[in-house]
């Protein structure tokens, strides 16, 4: 298993975000014309920047600070609309969220240039490529596997996320190209593609800590990650390309991602990297890990 560092290497590929400080708790953020304050509990360093922090539009207070947890926003701005963001062409919509999201996570950005560039090379080969995403949130990452020429199917538990990814889609441009949207709790979404023999040439997943399915499935990370990746597994089609897997389960690591993704593709061949979905900071020029992941890949396929 190889250790590397994911990160989006030219930031003006992402004129829209910016990581513009970090410390003491917190970091601080622009999105489009907006500066958020979120919490970081990792940035234990004083923060470098001053005046840009007494400007913010909004800061979403954490429960561990002491105070009332959720958004305290700019009068200005007391109710946000959703706002057009995008990354390389492809558009998305963004918005403070009450579990301190933004609709997106900018630090995948580095899957993102994979997921494009390793689908037009499957589809080189004269074949149609497959794509799943299991909880998929807003869509953005279906986005660039539909702009690489794949069939993308887009599954979550929830309603007003199935919608957003519709949205961003459809501003996209990307609305007559295939993408089915299905809320699901994903494991029963697997099992039935199993017995159904239906098989998926890319899978991206990023499971959350502590989740509820649409009829009030559980979900514990710990315990069904070996389930989940088990039955992805089993929906692999015989010529895979890939599967990544990425946590924001403060008590697992980039390393226990690797070896449980290792252990379950180890006889596929292929190789697996695990390490750190990173973000540059533009204060200091540091390099800001947001989120663990873990990525099997068959190379040269």
């Amino acid at each position: 298993m190889q250790i590397k560092i994911f990160v989006s290497k030219d930031s003006k590929d992402f004129s829209d975000y910016e990581l513009l400080d970090t410390g003491e708790g917190e970091k601080l953020e622009r999105f489009g014309k907006y500066i958020f304050a979120r919490p970081h509990e990792d940035a234990v360093w004083p923060k470098t920047l001053k005046k840009e922090w007494e400007k913010i539009d909004g800061k979403f207070w954490s429960s561990k600070k002491g105070s009332k947890p959720g958004w305290e926003l700019n009068v200005r701005h007391s109710v946000l609309d959703k706002w057009e963001m995008e990354y390389k062409g492809i558009k998305f919509l963004a918005t403070p969220t009450p579990f301190r999201h933004m609709g997106f996570f900018p630090e995948q950005a580095a899957h993102w240039d994979f997921i494009e560039t390793h689908l037009r090379q499957g589809s080189g080969e004269a074949r149609k490529i497959k794509f799943l995403n299991l909880f998929g949130y807003t869509g953005v990452a279906s986005l660039f596997a539909l702009r690489a020429g794949a069939e993308v199917t887009h599954v979550d538990a929830s309603k007003t996320s199935l919608a957003w990814a519709k949205e961003n889609q459809e501003i996209s441009g990307l609305g007559n190209l295939p993408m089915r949207v299905i809320e699901d709790d994903v494991i029963k979404f697997l099992e039935r593609e199993v017995k159904r023999g239906n098989t998926y040439d890319a899978i991206i997943m990023d499971p959350p800590k502590f989740g509820r399915g649409p009829k009030g499935e559980t979900w514990k990370f710990e315990e069904m990650l070996p389930k989940l990746l088990t039955l992805s597994k089993k929906v692999l089609s015989e010529r895979p390309l890939f599967v990544i897997l990425t946590s924001y389960a403060t008590d697992s690591s980039s390393l226990t991602l690797g070896y449980a993704l290792e252990s379950t593709m180890g006889n596929l061949g292929g190789t697996v990297e695990s390490g750190e979905l990173c973000v540059l900071e533009k204060s200091n020029s540091r390099t800001i890990t947001l989120a663990n992941t873990a990525v099997w890949s068959i190379i040269d396929r």
